[in-house]
């Protein structure tokens, strides 16, 4: 049984993952914390925490909140910043078979780039995830991820700076996704990965005012899933590029959902906080659907809702 899957065929030498099961960003801190507790190996990739130049102490608290079925979430991207990155995490990484794939998130295009250059060539690190769609921040994220001009410029900025592969992570809160994906496609991304959290908030009646420190935050969670599998399937029926699911998994069905809408791999995020296990027995999933099934190639199954 092969769960392969390529996910930079246009770069050399390319982002092989052993399997389609990553993590997501900001769900599963930098992977060392859970490194003791799993065998952290057998997934196809750990995507890190969102990474800033600087140190971030993140957003004033209150910032987390349960939904209905989901998460409001107003982290304000928390990091220890690149320098710190370098030098404390990407050592161990480097120590491991599983690619780690480095989110970045900046508030200005050159942001955007000095953190790709500073990035590149580092052991450890085998791509990089750009962060055009997070709604925690004031300046910058979300602001890019909704304009196709803007989001081009940070792929084309991030792709000159750096020979990692670059997979950039669109937002849903725009009017229309498949315009995005192209334009990021064009500019040079090896992968997209879809979808960000949805912008919301809550309102805590007893004081009258919202909840979040922060007033709004990223809604995620098993809520979002139906429009996070309709934004992958719309998304890789727009580029020829390989397309990360992410949004609402939970389970290897809903897993296997996003692959045959399109997606070459998928990320498990939020179910990460109620069972840390999530990913990997979502990959444990996968492979019993395919072994009952009889498919052989997990390639197989991408896009066959789309035949």
């Amino acid at each position: 049984m092969n769960l392969s899957v390529q996910l930079a065929p246009q770069h050399h030498p390319g982002l092989l993952l052993a399997n389609p099961v990553m993590t997501a960003s900001g769900t599963f801190g930098y992977g060392t914390e859970y490194s003791h507790l799993f065998d952290i190996q057998k997934l196809g990739a750990i995507v890190c925490k969102g990474t800033t130049l600087k140190p971030r102490d993140g957003n004033p608290q209150p910032r987390l909140v349960e939904t209905a079925s989901g998460v409001l979430n107003s982290i304000g991207l928390q990091n220890v910043g690149v320098k710190a990155l370098i030098q404390e995490k990407a050592p161990i990484w480097a120590g491991w078979r599983v690619p780690v794939i480095v989110n970045i998130a900046g508030t200005t295009i050159d942001e955007y780039a000095q953190l790709a250059g500073e990035l590149d060539r580092i052991a450890g690190i085998g791509a990089l995830e750009v962060n055009i769609g997070c709604p925690n921040i004031k300046a910058g994220g979300a602001e890019f991820g909704t304009d196709p001009e803007s989001a081009a410029k940070v792929t084309a900025a991030v792709k000159a700076a750096t020979s990692l592969p670059v997979l950039v992570k669109l937002t849903p809160n725009t009017g229309n996704i498949a315009k995005i994906a192209l334009a990021v496609a064009e500019a040079g991304a090896d992968a997209i990965c879809l979808i960000n959290t949805l912008k919301g908030m809550v309102i805590d009646t007893a004081k009258r005012k919202p909840l979040l420190g922060n007033i709004t935050g990223g809604l995620s969670g098993p809520a979002i899933k139906p429009v996070a599998l309709y934004m992958v399937y719309e998304v890789a029926g727009t580029v020829e590029l390989p397309v990360i699911g992410c949004g609402g998994i939970t389970n290897a069905s809903d897993a296997i959902e996003f692959i045959m809408a399109g997606a070459s791999a998928i990320q498990v995020g939020t179910a990460s906080f109620t069972n840390p296990r999530a990913p990997f027995d979502v990959l444990e999933g996968i492979e019993q659907f395919m072994e009952k099934e009889g498919i052989k190639d997990i390639t197989d199954l991408i896009g066959v809702a789309r035949r």
